[in-house]
């Protein structure tokens, strides 16, 4: 099967390059599951419940997050919901509304169970428990009702995330790295069957710094006081791997980066 997995939608900018580009995506990869990560939909900053059933409208089938996941309050009850289509961090403490895992087939429901676990690191992060331990307490259930694991860990260093694709190697499909909204080059399977890349980038605006209005973002470098920060306007492009995968033994096959230019 072929998983495609799209990075970090950003803002407004990021909706409309989903929209303009995922159709014809999937149908020209033969796609038959969708992931997007989606902590910054809204403006930049958070997700809420309008502009995440605006992208699973479009074809994404589950939707990640991260650390900005908190920022909009809207989105606390609706991650509480029980057949919602968007997971978090499943390494916040107890109490934090959702829940980090998911087993879904694709909105159309054809194709085999997906299982996708978010995971948020902690290196130059917020203090959370740990993603290593809670990868091991999830998955050995988790892998009975599906073969199929995709790990989007949202992470700041390079190396806690080549550590998670090496402590999971052989026991998921594939680690995904988001967060930094720049698409590395350091694709690979490993000969235990695990796919990774450090980070799949972002879907947004070009012209900004990450996403941000360039101007704002110098202005706070320079002068190392608050600003506020804005969604960048102009271009947006689309970041995003294919994850060619056995459906019955759930090892990765081959992976792929994919670019749409804005």
């Amino acid at each position: 099967m072929n998983i495609l997995f799209v990075g970090d939608v950003f803002g407004k900018p990021g909706r409309n390059a989903l929209e303009h580009a995922l159709a014809k995506l999937k149908a020209e990869h033969g796609a038959d599951f969708t992931i997007a990560n989606g902590e910054n939909i809204a403006g930049g900053l958070g997700a809420t419940p309008e502009t995440v059933k605006e992208i699973l409208a479009l074809g994404v089938d589950l939707v990640t997050l991260g650390n900005h996941v908190w920022k909009q309050k809207e989105i606390y009850g609706f991650l509480e919901e029980p057949e919602v289509r968007a997971i978090r961090p499943a390494n916040f403490p107890p109490g934090a509304p959702g829940r980090g895992w998911a087993v879904c087939r694709a909105q159309s429901e054809a194709g085999p169970a997906v299982g996708v676990l978010n995971l948020q690191g902690r290196v130059f992060m917020d203090p959370l428990d740990c993603p290593f331990r809670a990868a091991d307490a999830l998955l050995p259930s988790r892998s009975e009702q599906s073969a199929v694991i995709v790990v989007d860990f949202h992470a700041e260093a390079t190396s806690e995330k080549e550590a998670m694709f090496r402590y999971l190697d052989g026991r998921v499909t594939a680690v995904i790295g988001t967060h930094t909204h720049v698409q590395t080059a350091d694709e690979q399977v490993s000969e235990k069957g695990t796919a990774y890349i450090t980070d799949v980038g972002m879907t947004g605006p070009t012209e900004g710094i990450i996403g941000m209005r360039a101007d704002r973002v110098i202005a706070h470098f320079l002068s190392q006081m608050p600003h506020t920060f804005q969604v960048a306007a102009g271009r947006a492009a689309l970041r995003a791997v294919l994850v060619e995968a056995d459906e019955e033994t759930g090892r990765a096959t081959g992976i792929t980066r994919i670019a749409v230019p804005g």
